[in-house]
């Protein structure tokens, strides 16, 4: 007599990874769709934020966008000024996001120990494969603390071919934009602001991923042309 299987036990370390990323979504949601006293949509408090500018080009709309591998994406319910945190290239340069001005970025926040993070590495280097030009840039930035050789290794390990390496040791940056976890990532509009915010990997090699950038991307350029 065939013995009855028994349900598998999830373990209270897993029930708790669960639990935190559930947490860390349903945060970033409620900053990014609801107003709240003293806070911008990006966690920041109004008095933190850089003065507002005009933006130099409209942006899409990009809640229809948010579908399947990017359901997760919570956009931004009005464009949202970046502090200019520094960090450094590859090859020891000091930039902000500044320097990125006039492209539109995915912004990656990961770090080698994040399990997440490195799987899904590869379809970030995909996308920028796939989409990588003077209007768009995918800006995958490490938060592993010391020494840069770190994650460059990690990078060379599994053969990322397209994405630049980037570092802030002091993790400065996923402090000041709110990131409650790894990976987190912003999708920058060409003028320098938050558009929106996906808490937690995704598969942006997909179609539904590449339609979300590419109206960012169209929208902007619409926007320059129309202005110049």
């Amino acid at each position: 007599m065939a013995r009855e299987k028994r349900p598998q036990r999830i373990s209270p370390k897993l029930r708790f990874q669960i639990a935190a990323f559930v947490l860390a979504a349903g945060l970033a949601a409620v900053l990014y769709g609801m107003p709240q006293s003293g806070k911008s949509g990006d966690g920041q408090s109004d008095g933190a934020q850089a003065t507002q500018a005009v933006p130099v080009a409209p942006t899409a709309d990009l809640g229809p966008f948010a579908v399947g591998a990017v359901a997760n994406f919570v956009p931004a319910r009005e464009p949202l000024d970046l502090e200019p945190i520094e960090f450094t290239d590859g090859e020891g340069n000091t930039l902000t996001l500044a320097d990125f001005s006039g492209r539109v970025i995915l912004l990656n926040l990961w770090a080698t120990w994040c399990a997440p993070c490195r799987e899904e590495m590869p379809a970030l280097d995909a996308l920028e494969a796939e989409l990588g030009s003077d209007d768009f840039l995918v800006l995958a930035l490490s938060l592993d603390r010391g020494g840069i050789e770190k994650p460059r290794a990690f990078l060379d390990e599994i053969g990322i071919e397209h994405l630049a390496l980037y570092h802030d040791a002091s993790g400065r940056m996923g402090t000041r934009i709110g990131a409650f976890g790894l990976p987190t990532t912003l999708l920058i509009g060409r003028d320098g602001r938050s558009l929106g915010r996906l808490v937690g990997p995704a598969h942006w090699d997909d179609g539904d991923a590449i339609s979300l950038v590419r109206a960012a991307v169209d929208a902007g350029a619409t926007g320059a042309a129309a202005g110049g």
